[in-house]
């Protein structure tokens, strides 16, 4: 039986930026079917039997209704049908939610005749068990159009993956943990550039502030170590089908020190061989919101 290499599961958030995903998947080449009744997708799936389709993308979401109530059943077909696999969920926060269903004037799904928020709340609780099992979340709260397009990019544009992809992505606690984070990494340790004078303007993607941070006492060593830690994890994410890993990098305001470490354990898990082959790229959300 002749299967797509790859199903991608495409979910999450109303107002979280489906719509823009489907549409840069289609555009790196997937196969897109939108607002699928979830009871349907083993069958979807079947019909591409002999189709020359490498990768598909089926966009679940509540505009289903009670259909959507079956796909954790149709999750558990395709995996007893041998299909590989994805689910990736989009969230964003409440505000910036709220924010972009009162931008278009148009109400939430799950509204009725209550106000937005009502309808989020009941939505977010209706997926909790499903973000939970996500392979990929993607936290779109402060990602414009192009910003989000760029990030479907760097995790899907190469189809499947036979190692892991890992998302290094900078960030200022000071504007909030990211929520799709797997794993947070905590650099405030390292002096901050922004009190010496002529590095405070600059980003850790400037030399000079780069070069100031990985120089700093026990920062090389820690660096190394950290990379050989998510080397020897990339084998246990593999074994558990898990392929894609966002690592959180925080500093105060996600301009420096964070910027700076990112940037490095990127380029160190992308030359360093490990018990698996990893992919990654660096990811910046805070640079010049300050």
């Amino acid at each position: 039986m002749n299967q797509p290499r790859e199903v991608l599961i495409l979910t999450g958030m109303s107002g979280a930026g489906r719509s823009t995903v489907a549409h840069a998947l289609e555009d790196l080449g997937w196969y897109v079917v939108d607002n699928v009744p979830a009871a349907l997708l083993p069958a979807l799936v079947a019909q591409t039997d002999g189709a020359a389709i490498s990768a598909m993308a089926v966009v679940v979401d509540v505009r289903s209704g009670r259909f959507f109530d079956d796909l954790n059943n149709a999750l558990v077909q395709l995996s007893d049908d041998g299909v590989p696999h994805r689910l990736l969920f989009l969230d964003s926060t409440d505000q910036a939610l709220v924010q972009r269903f009162e931008s278009t004037r148009r109400p939430h799904p799950l509204q009725g005749a209550d106000r937005i928020v009502d309808g989020i709340a009941r939505e977010r609780t209706r997926l909790e068990d499903l973000r939970s099992r996500a392979d990929v979340v993607i936290d779109t709260s402060n990602l414009n159009v192009h910003q989000l397009e760029k990030r479907v990019g760097e995790i899907f544009a190469a189809g499947e993956t036979h190692g892991v992809r890992v998302n290094v992505l900078s960030f200022g606690y000071k504007y909030g943990i990211p929520v799709d984070a797997d794993l947070v990494l905590d650099c405030r340790f390292i002096p901050n550039p922004h009190w010496v004078p002529e590095l405070r303007a600059l980003t850790g993607l400037d030399e000079q502030v780069s070069e100031h941070v990985l120089s700093s006492p026990g920062v090389g060593a820690f660096v190394d170590s950290y990379v050989s830690l998510l080397n020897q994890m990339a084998e246990g994410y593999l074994r558990e089908g898990k392929k894609y890993v966002t690592l959180a990098v925080g500093c105060t305001g996600g301009k420096h020190r964070s910027v700076a470490i990112s940037e490095a354990i990127a380029t160190r898990l992308n030359v360093t061989q490990g018990p698996v082959s990893i992919e990654a790229h660096a990811i910046h959300r805070d640079v010049g919101r300050e």
